[in-house]
């Protein structure tokens, strides 16, 4: 085996893996120095699992690979790493009791005398933070402080730290901001002028147009396409991930909005959450914008009794009734769902099967004095992979060995077998590609003709705008204007997103102490 072109850094030939099935079949692919190639697909298609493979997480089952022209073959993450090829990866690898600088030098701490130096520490994490944009965080903040999108930029920062030939992003923006997209575009740029070769996996296809040079298309564990991306627009990549047409449109289906089924009124919590008030209707979709640290996934977690309020109420039901909700149990005994955006921390059993995650939420359906009936255990996950479209194996197949977006269908097919009038959406489509979302999306419109009632928090604008009845926009915490369908713009959903921290910037700098002469 050879490399296919003389500036190739990285090539595979003939690479395959099976699990309980095969998920990738025959892959060959050449990656170039400087080059950013896009790799997509459905979930399920193989992203993931090629990606892993050439991080040196998964060992292929067949095949072969070369790195500069020479035989690659990494028994396990470290190995790739020590070799420059790094990975930033959906499930991020910190850990959350330790600070930022600890995380990002964790494999390094500059030390004297066997005593770790705290200065130098502190000042090579404030330059590696800054080339991410995290120059507001302080360093020795621990990492199990900040929010989701925060946490991947340290991802992306501590990957960047030293020699690297090939950086795989995998779904790196999902939980970014604007700016802290432009930012790591930026770095993309300086690393691609450097000659490091970046595989770039997205769903978002307008991304991938910004930054690649070619793509990379798997469909169901083959490579189906590998050209320039100029040669193809949206409408032409999306058929060829998923075999079929998707309409620009979401017709949610004629539905009845009622009554109101959940009332939030002065909810707060810190400066966090700051006296938010809204309601949401039996049938409606009320969608919640905003930036990262606005507070949306804080005010999910009051509504749930995740978190304690400090002040205000939660009421279900019309006429509308204060429920006493102390904890996710209490919740769910008033029929509050919530979907969780970190799956993997919160919302799934990894090395438990399909059966065992679905079934969670529904002992009493499978179970009598305390014994489960594994038959209805079964059936009830059958029902929901094929309501679904879980692409797996069997009921039986460990929750660790799906993709990430039939993850996350397992967890949304958990709740869906409970008689929930409300139901609470943190990043439902995070990571899941343009296929599944509009599965997703179908099944949210369902939800609303069946009468319940849907809070769906998302980073994508045009998915809220193009699901929600109406969209609640919080800033630093407080909820600046809720806007009805039809009456919304972009712009005027952005420009609300930042209209609380240009209040409370305002307010600071009053309250400032002058120098006087």
């Amino acid at each position: 085996m050879s490399s296919s072109a003389p500036n190739a850094v990285l090539s595979v030939s003939g690479i395959g893996k099976t699990y309980a099935q095969p998920v990738l079949s025959n892959i060959d692919l050449t990656l170039l120095r400087g080059e950013v190639l896009a790799l997509t697909g459905e979930n399920g298609a193989g992203k993931s699992t090629l990606s892993k493979i050439i991080g040196g997480l998964v060992t292929p089952t067949t095949g072969q690979m070369l790195f500069n022209g020479r035989a690659y073959t990494p028994g396990s993450r470290t190995q790739a790493e020590e070799l420059g090829i790094r990975m930033v990866m959906q499930e991020l690898n910190l850990l959350p009791t330790l600070s930022v600088a600890e995380n990002l030098f964790l494999d390094n701490l500059p030390s004297h005398g066997g005593w770790i130096s705290r200065k130098q520490l502190r000042s090579a994490a404030i330059e590696a933070m800054a080339q991410v944009g995290l120059d507001a965080i302080d360093p020795d903040t621990l990492v199990g402080e900040l929010g989701i999108g925060h946490q991947q930029m340290v991802e992306i920062a501590r990957n960047l730290i030293g020699d690297c030939h090939v950086l795989i992003l995998d779904e790196p923006t999902a939980m970014l901001t604007a700016r802290e997209v432009e930012m790591l575009f930026d770095q993309i740029a300086r690393l691609q002028a450097r000659g490091v070769a970046i595989i770039y996996i997205s769903h978002r296809l307008e991304e991938l147009a910004r930054v690649a040079q070619r793509i990379a298309v798997l469909r169901d564990g083959n490579l189906v396409c590998v050209e320039p991306m100029a040669n193809y627009n949206s409408e032409q990549l999306v058929n060829l991930m998923v075999g079929r047409e998707l309409g620009e449109h979401m017709d949610m289906g004629v539905r009845k909005i009622g009554a109101p089924a959940l009332t939030v009124n002065g909810l707060s919590r810190g400066d966090k959450v700051l006296d938010v008030s809204f309601e949401v209707r039996a049938g409606e979709i009320f969608g919640i914008s905003g930036l990262i640290g606005a507070g949306r996934t804080e005010l999910l977690r009051l509504i749930y009794g995740a978190d304690i309020a400090d002040s205000g109420t939660v009421a279900l039901g019309s006429p509308a009734k204060v429920a006493d909700i102390r904890s996710p149990v209490d919740a769910v005994r008033h029929g509050i769902a919530l979907i969780t955006e970190d799956r993997k921390g919160e919302g799934l059993l990894l090395t438990q099967s399909i059966s065992a995650n679905i079934a969670l939420g529904n002992m009493p359906a499978i179970s009598s004095a305390g014994l489960v009936n594994g038959r209805d255990e079964s059936a009830l996950a059958q029902r929901q992979i094929d309501a679904m479209r879980i692409r797996s194996s069997s009921p039986d197949q460990l929750v660790s060995e799906l993709s990430g977006g039939n993850q996350q269908k397992v967890v949304i097919g958990r709740w869906l077998e409970r008689d929930c009038a409300v139901l609470l959406f943190d990043e439902p489509t995070r990571g899941i590609d343009v296929g599944a979302k509009f599965d997703i999306y179908a099944l949210l419109g369902e939800l609303t003709r069946q009468g319940k009632a849907l809070v769906v928090v998302s980073s994508d604008l045009r998915e809220l705008m193009l699901i929600c009845d109406r969209i609640g926009v919080l800033s630093a915490g407080r909820l600046i204007e809720t806007f009805e369908r039809d009456t919304w713009t972009q712009d005027e959903l952005l420009a609300a997103a930042f209209a609380g921290y240009q209040k409370r910037d305002a307010l600071l700098n009053e309250a400032a102490p002058r120098n006087t002469l």
